[in-house]
């Protein structure tokens, strides 16, 4: 049996920051991977090129019961640290949009780095291991791995939660709190795309493919970002966001043309093209297929001349507030993020430990604090492992 200072479960964007700063420490440090390499949602993230961080990350731009709780490891470890290890390594960027971070070639560099980063301090990896048991014993924790055993004196699990599971997502980390008496929110789907009952897909289901920019609005969170309709519902940046506030029986209220004053537009309209239909000039704002199927919907589509003052203002009202009803999400296979997690209620902020079990700590997505796309979960990986492994 080999005994290590510090066991971690995971070897993605969380564990190997924590392996990372725990090594740095001299602290003899493994990490148990089940899956056959390290960082597979680095790899596939941003579309293989991996939004590592964002510029604009404040608390608010996360989700969790206790909202104040993510405060202080996001304090300690900024983006602009992660930015640091990422040019020291001489790994290329970008800013794409609203503070996202991209490498400008690929993702794999970060994962390099941080396995350099793990190498450099000593830390020990290993792949392609089942953890099947873990006892809490004398001065630590006690494991049967499919490698064999390992003893620790801290365990940090960081495995993750339930998204994307033919990555290797499980809920071990879930089963591993409940076993040591910890609360879990309870989880789903969040960063997915939603979908639409047959009642709502007949009417939406032909315009998969098209997309266009809105306000997408539901139980206090409101996002303006590109939307795309599917075959089986939405998606798009505005709709994964807007998925992490959207529970079953919600309705969703879309600004269709957020940048536009439509009632004004439509005035504009009525004096300049009288005779042209009202479909005719919405298709000069979105899509033309989707400006027959809002009218066919709910407006008669006559030429503007003979509509009234009172019947344009409820045209552009309907716009500012089209609802849609989704009936669910695509589920974890979809998910970019899992919702919910380790209640934070008894885990310390500032270090990620468990107040319930000495020399156990929670990291990463497996905690219920969940970021809102564009790098928001990564830099949380970032700063919950670095504030564990300041102290393991």
């Amino acid at each position: 049996m080999i005994r290590y200072d510090v066991v971690i479960v995971g070897a993605g964007a969380a564990g190997l920051m924590c392996a990372i700063e725990a090594g740095k420490r001299g602290r003899r440090v493994l990490v148990i991977e089940r899956s056959d390499q390290v960082g597979k949602k680095i790899l596939i993230s941003g579309g293989g090129r991996c939004n590592f961080t964002n510029l604009h990350v404040t608390p608010d731009n996360f989700l969790s019961a206790n909202p104040h709780f993510c405060k202080s490891a996001l304090a300690r470890y900024s983006p602009l640290d992660f930015i640091a290890m990422v040019e020291r390594h001489g790994i290329t960027y970008h800013e794409k949009e609203l503070g996202q971070l991209f490498c400008d070639r690929s993702a794999k560099l970060i994962v390099q780095m941080l396995v350099d980063e793990c190498r450099e301090a000593g830390v020990r990896i290993e792949v392609d291991s089942i953890i099947r048991g873990v006892e809490r014993s004398a001065g630590g924790f006690a494991l049967e791995t499919s490698r064999g055993p390992a003893r620790a004196e801290a365990l940090v699990v960081a495995s993750g939660g339930l998204s994307i599971p033919k990555m290797g997502a499980t809920g071990f980390g879930y089963e591993l709190a409940k076993r040591f008496e910890h609360g879990v929110v309870p989880t789903r789907a969040a960063l997915v795309p939603l979908t639409f009952s047959e009642n709502e897909l007949a009417r939406y289901r032909d315009l998969s493919g098209i997309g266009l920019s809105v306000e997408a609005g539901c139980s206090g969170g409101r996002f303006a970002a590109p939307m795309l309709f599917t075959h089986r519902g939405i998606s798009g940046p505005a709709i994964l966001q807007i998925s992490s506030y959207w529970q079953p029986g919600n309705e969703l209220v879309m600004n269709l043309l957020p940048n536009v004053d439509m009632l004004e537009w439509l005035e504009s309209r009525q004096q300049s093209r009288p005779e042209a239909e009202l479909k005719t000039v919405l298709g000069e704002l979105m899509p033309k297929r989707l400006a027959q199927r809002l009218c066919a919907l709910a407006f008669d589509s006559r030429p503007l001349r003979q509509y009234g003052a009172p019947e344009l203002g409820t045209i552009a009202e309907r716009l500012r507030q089209w609802v849609f009803y989704p009936s669910g999400t695509e589920g974890y296979r979809t998910a970019e993020v899992t919702l919910g997690g380790v209640s934070t209620d008894e885990l310390s902020s500032t270090t990620l430990a468990s107040k319930k079990v000495p020399g156990l700590y929670f990291i990463g997505e497996v905690v219920d604090v969940t970021g809102h796309l564009g790098g928001f979960n990564f830099q949380w990986a970032w700063a919950s492992g670095h504030a564990a492994g300041q102290v393991v």
